[in-house]
Formats: C-alpha cells, structure tokens, sequence
C-alpha cells in the first residue's frame, strides 16, 4: 500500500470514527448561531460577537464551542447569558487547536495496538513510529508499511477536527435552550480604502469615489453578519491585542453615504454598514464607501528641491523636474466633509477621446472632515526647476552670508505659477528677495513665481544665517 492510499485512508477513517465526548458534555456549532457582528480595524484584527441558542443541563456541564475562527486570541474570549445572566457561571476556559490529521492520528496510537485488515482478515498490530513513515510490529515481525488498511478504535478526545472552546460551565436554571452571547478578538480580519479620482480636463473640479476592501483570513465564515468598520490607530500592546470593547463609547452622526453611517468611536471614527453582509473564509470583497461629485480641485505646481545645510559652500546645481499636486478641502461645502480613512489615491482623467487615463496615485492618512487633502500625482513634463548658490560669506564667528538663484523654465504653451520651497536652518534671516514670499514655518519659506509661457524666470534671494 502506498503512502498516498493510506493518507486516503486515514482521511476518511477520520471522518467516520467519532471522538468519544463525556456524557455530560454539550456541543455548539455555527448552525445554533442566530446574530454574528464583526468589528474590523485596519491593522488585521477583528472583534467577533455572536448570539447563539444552546440547549443546556441544569447542574455542571461542559459546553463544546465550535466553529470559532482560527485566528483567535483565546485571552479575549468573553461567555455570557442573555436568558439568565445571574445563572451561567463560567469556572475554566480551554481552547483546542490540535486539529486532526492523519499524521497526528497516527502519533497518539504510537506504543498501542490498532488492527491491520487486508485479504478479508483481521491482524493485531503494534505501532512502534511514525517518523519517516509507519513501523508496526505483527507477531514476531516488523513491518515497515503496514500490510493492508490500518482501522483504529476511535479519535483520541484531545484531537479535534476545528478550532473549538471548551467551557467548563455552572448552570443554576432548570434544563432548557439558552440566548448566549460570545466575543472574541481574532487575528486575520483586515480592511483598507481606495479611492478613484476623476478630475475634469481643465483640473478644476473632481469626482471621488471610494471603496472599501474587506480581506477574510481569520478561519471562518461570517453569514449576514453586521459590520462595522473603525479607522483609526488603535494602540495594542504586542502580542497580546488590547480590547477596547468596555472602553468605547458611539455617537450617532451624519451618514456620508447610502450603505454606511459614520460614527465617532472612542477617539477614531466607524463606518456601520446599514445592511447585512456574508463575508466568507479566504474572501475579499468591495463594498462602496462614497461618491461625491463635483468637488472643487486646484491643479499646484511644486519645485522642491532637497534640502542642504545652506551655512555651507557647495558648487552643486539641483536640477529636477516640477512636482505636480491635486488640492481640495474635506469639507461640506466642497461636497465632501466626511471622515476619510487611510488608503490609496488613484487619479484618472479623460483623454480627447473621451477615454479615462490614469495619471497617478498617492496614499493619504486618516483625514477628518474640514482638513485639507493634498494627491501628488506626479511630475511636470514641460516643467523644470534648478537651484545653485552663487555667493558665500563668513561674516564672522558662526556666521555666514549665501545667496541663491531659482530657475524655473516653463516649456508649456500657457502661463503657471510655481510654488518653490525652500529649506532653511539655523538662526537665519532673508536680507534681500527679488520677490515677496511666504514664511510657511520656522524653517520653510516659499516663493510663488508666475512664470510665462515658453519662457525662463529666476528667483534669486540672500539668507544670513547663524548657527
């Protein structure tokens, strides 16, 4: 007999011989569960509650949970009654995960006696191993396959065919079914945002759409299950997730769309789909999130060039193309003004047939409403920025004088204006500009040039510093 036929073999012994369960034992599966609610966050964790009816003796009993998922963090489990709170008492808690397979049917019965039929006969055998395959004792013999089907005397009660909790309970109420309510947290249930950005040819107004993607990894299915989303940076002590249940508290607010109503959490944000949803093991599935049109959008040119210590002389010339950005606020007023989670921006527009073409992407982080949003989409082909110092000075201890030209050329048909941002450090002041420009912060400032078509216009400024 080859390996492959006992593997078959062993498999379907496995679903016939059932494990021998302690008179007193009662067993649960997905098929008692009448509500299943999943909580998912974005760093591949979800929060599963369910209600399920369970038929349980008066008196001290064990109740097998199964059908949990896979992922589970055992530490988070939580039982209760709904039908008789004061009455179930939970004294242990195990969780099983030696899940049966041939291999480890095999492993418990190493040292036992199983029964070899082959030829309409029945053999007693000894297993002696199973590394490296089987060695069995028959009589006086050894034999390194077994000579014929190995048929074992029943599942050993520590294998179990799924992940299943066990639950040492005290029922003080008479004999009868049970409304139970079960949550855990569970590894392997993850969500994302993309969004698709259509803006009009002129640049000047946007439609966004976004969608949510749901990833199932957790080992088990969840039928009709309600769900709730929560975007936001939930803090969790490593490895041992935080739960959070007992402290969050919602808040009802607008609903930025016809499938989910947005909520405040704690200090995050929730989306509750208002529908029920199936969301099968090792399934990913999309579900819309907005659709906002119209939205007023700024096409912004930006040279950036990178950052030098400017108390230093260099002769090095920074030439690179100009980066080209799509600006809009999150407010209402804009047709937005909804908390957008974290994702990926992918922008597209029509070409001159009518045809949408992809331009670019960029990701943005939780953003809440009335906040600007900023989509690097890429860099201008006809747009080009350099910068060079053309002067340096010691003034004295500590203290340096530099002044610098900007370039811009523009190779387009049709005027631009171009923000350059310039890095400065130290204890430092601008003695002299060619044109007026913004202070953005302690260390930034930015020129805005309007430069003409197919033409060249040169920004040049002098900055004493002291460090």
């Amino acid at each position: 007999m080859t390996n492959s036929k006992l593997t078959k073999g062993l498999l379907a012994l496995s679903l016939v011989v059932g494990a021998a369960a302690p008179a007193w034992a009662e067993e649960s599966t997905v098929q008692d569960r009448k509500e299943v609610a999943l909580t998912v966050y974005n760093d591949n964790l979800g929060l599963v509650r369910e209600v399920r009816t369970i038929k349980l003796e008066k008196g001290q009993r064990e109740l097998q949970y199964a059908d949990v998922a896979s992922g589970i963090d055992p530490t988070t489990v939580s039982l209760r009654s709904l039908s008789a709170p004061q009455d179930l008492k939970v004294l242990e808690q195990n969780y099983e995960y030696d899940l049966l397979t041939p291999d480890k049917l095999l492993e418990k019965y190493i040292g036992k006696d199983v029964e070899i039929h082959a030829d309409n006969t029945v053999s007693k055998a000894t297993l002696l191993s199973t590394n490296d395959g089987q060695i069995y004792r028959i009589g006086d013999k050894i034999y390194l396959q077994p000579p014929g089907k190995v048929v074992l005397p029943q599942v050993p009660a520590n294998l179990v065919a799924r992940p299943t909790l066990k639950w040492l309970l005290q029922n003080d109420r008479a004999t009868g079914e049970q409304q139970t309510e079960t949550s855990y947290l569970t590894r392997g249930l993850s969500w994302r945002s993309d969004y698709v950005l259509v803006v009009s040819e002129d640049q000047g107004k946007s439609n966004l759409n976004g969608w949510v993607t749901l990833d199932n990894q957790s080992g088990a299915s969840y039928d009709n299950a309600k769900l709730t989303l929560v975007a936001g940076d939930v803090n969790r002590v490593r490895p041992q997730p935080t739960y959070m249940e007992d402290r969050m508290r919602a808040m009802k607010a607008e609903a930025p769309s016809d499938q989910f109503a947005e909520r405040a959490l704690f200090e995050y944000h929730s989306y509750q789909l208002n529908r029920a949803t199936t969301l099968k093991d090792r399934q990913t599935k999309q579900v819309s999130l907005l659709s906002a049109a119209d939205i007023p959008t700024r096409k912004v040119y930006r040279f950036e060039a990178p950052s030098a210590p400017i108390w230093i002389q260099t002769r090095d010339r920074t030439s690179q193309k100009v980066n080209v950005y799509l600006e809009m606020t999150n407010s209402k007023q804009d047709k937005l003004g909804m908390p957008l989670p974290k994702g990926v921006v992918r922008i597209y527009q029509q070409d001159a047939d009518k045809r949408l073409q992809f331009v670019g992407e960029d990701s943005i982080d939780h953003t809440p409403r009335d906040e600007k949003l900023k989509f690097k989409a890429g860099q201008a082909f006809d747009l080009v920025g350099e910068r060079k110092q053309t002067s340096y000075k010691v003034l004295g201890d500590r203290l340096v004088e530099s002044s610098y030209e900007i370039e811009l050329r523009n190779r387009k048909d049709q005027p631009v204006t171009i923000l350059a941002t310039e890095k400065l450090g130290g204890d430092w002041t601008i003695t002299q500009a060619s044109q007026g420009y913004s202070k953005l912060d302690a260390g930034t400032v930015e020129f805005g040039v309007q430069v003409p078509a197919r033409s060249v216009t040169k920004v040049t400024y002098t900055v004493r510093t002291k460090y």
